[in-house]
């Protein structure tokens, strides 16, 4: 880490701390602005890249590719100065872990600012495969396609000027512990929370993508959700029925899931939602996609039109409806 703190002083300056708190109402309107467009086109492409480097499993020759990958990418579209890799280690099942989180600042000058999140890791177990639930899975939709709407993402705050400041946040280690050992999972959003590169940050709000490309995609009003900031919820998911996507977006509360976002709201207060592919059975029970940690879970159930949509609507709220 010592290597890394030059490093760390200078992104540092460039993570403005805002207090949200001074909204607590999450207030939107529709601002007049000018949105740009989103590229399905190439936040598959981004998937298809991460996926084809193989299973990015902590201490694997992929898992070193992905990040030297992600860090070329948002230096490329953030600047050099503007991106910090925050490596770390962690012990998990008596293996040393080394991982690393990738923050992005776009529109560093702006000290009001927002957050953007995915996990970029892939499962190193699938163990909902009737037929080889020992191995790693791809993760094309399980981490894959929030980082592929993110890279999009980055292009497009390249290129158009931001009404707000945005941070953008690849988390490590989400889906690491075995099925059902919540202590081990969210290890990226673990450390981060807890070493924090700029002490004090506080944008308005954050907003978690995990599964956000998948065929047959639905995305309820996740419990967690609701209750750490529902107006946002409520105006995405109003901008997605605007966008006819009532078929996606879908105006019913879904379940309470444990996931990056609750961690990050226990331990900055930053309040965070998740927009996760889901549903909620007849009995409650949390139900996700059937290809979830699966070998299914690879290119062939991305759908374009479902990363068009999620894109398209969070352009719009970062874009237009935010007042400033």
């Amino acid at each position: 880490m010592r290597s890394k703190r030059p490093l760390y002083l200078a992104v540092a300056v460039f993570f403005m701390i805002t207090g949200c708190k001074s909204d607590p109402d999450f207030m939107f309107s529709d601002q007049g602005r000018v949105v740009p467009e989103f590229s399905s086109e190439r936040a598959f492409q981004y998937i298809e890249e991460q996926v084809n480097l193989g299973p990015r499993v902590p201490n694997t020759e992929s898992h070193r590719e992905a990040i030297q990958y992600f860090n070329r990418h948002f230096r490329e579209t953030a600047g050099n100065r503007s991106v910090y890799v925050q490596s770390f280690q962690t012990v998990v099942y008596g293996d040393t872990l080394n991982l690393y989180n990738l923050v992005a600042s776009f529109a560093p000058e702006k000290s009001d600012r927002i957050l953007l999140a995915a996990h970029w890791d892939y499962r190193p177990r699938g163990e909902e495969d009737p037929v080889n639930p020992e191995l790693p899975i791809s993760g094309a939709d399980d981490g894959g396609s929030g980082v592929g709407v993110l890279m999009e993402f980055a292009n497009i705050f390249a290129e158009h000027e931001l009404p707000i400041g945005v941070d953008i946040i690849l988390f490590d280690g989400e889906d690491y512990g075995e099925e059902g050992d919540l202590d081990y999972y969210f290890l990226g959003s673990r450390y981060w929370g807890n070493n924090p590169p700029v002490p004090g940050y506080s944008p308005r709000f954050g907003i978690l993508l995990d599964m956000v490309g998948g065929q047959n995609a639905t995305f309820p009003k996740e419990g967690y959700s609701m209750r750490f900031a529902p107006r946002l919820v409520d105006e995405i998911w109003s901008i997605g029925r605007e966008f006819g996507h009532t078929d996606l977006f879908l105006n019913e509360r879904g379940g309470m899931i444990a996931d990056d976002h609750i961690i990050v709201e226990q331990l900055t207060g930053i309040p965070m939602i998740n927009i996760i592919h889901h549903r909620v059975g007849p009995t409650g029970q949390v139900r996700f996609p059937p290809y979830w940690h699966t070998q299914n879970d690879n290119l062939d159930i991305i759908d374009k039109n479902v990363l068009q949509a999620v894109g398209d609507v969070l352009l719009e709220l970062i874009y237009n409806r935010i007042p400033t």
